[in-house]
């Protein structure tokens, strides 16, 4: 069957930058999510920063195996907590005006079962340190989700020109 991408909505940070992009009221009249992102953070002193991932505001529930690549090794590791961490996003000691790429994948996120999700994204960056990440994702949660909120963390912001599309997927 084919997959019909719908833009739900979209967000370009602004000049000043700002902490979250948050996209509320989401529809559940499609079979999956997809969320596509491209990111800096104001993080001076970092290479590269996460962004913290919640759905419906929770704060649990949320665990994760990632798998990290960066040209020259490559490592994995799991995690459980108040959100899911895509780490890896330039910040502000990254080549200047670079921005990272994800994208994150929902299916049945208006389903009565718990919630997984599958993320993938690079860092850019013009010099040795840059890295690729695979993360698989589980919110422990059967509510539909209606939110997703992607925090800079901590004192942090989006830079000007981050953007973020949420997609619905409707299986046609």
């Amino acid at each position: 069957m084919p997959n019909t991408f719908e833009l739900i909505a979209s967000v370009t940070v602004p000049s000043g930058g700002q902490a979250a992009i948050d996209f509320t009221s989401i529809p559940n009249t499609y079979t999956d999510l997809c969320l596509q992102l491209s990111l800096r953070n104001s993080r001076s002193g970092q290479v590269i920063q996460e962004g913290l991932i919640t759905f419906n505001g929770s704060t649990s529930g949320y665990s994760e195996r990632i798998l990290r690549g960066s040209g020259s090794a490559a490592i994995s590791s799991s995690g459980s907590g108040a959100n899911f961490s895509l780490n890896g996003f330039p910040a502000g000691s990254s080549t200047a005006s670079t921005f990272g790429s994800a994208n994150l994948y929902i299916p049945n996120y208006a389903g009565s079962s718990n919630k997984s999700a599958s993320a993938e994204f690079i860092t850019e960056n013009n010099a040795t340190e840059a890295y690729a990440y695979m993360n698989a994702l589980l919110w422990s949660n059967t509510a539909a989700i209606t939110s997703i909120s992607i925090s800079a963390g901590a004192t942090y912001t989006w830079v000007q020109h981050s953007t973020a599309y949420l997609y619905g997927v409707k299986n046609a």
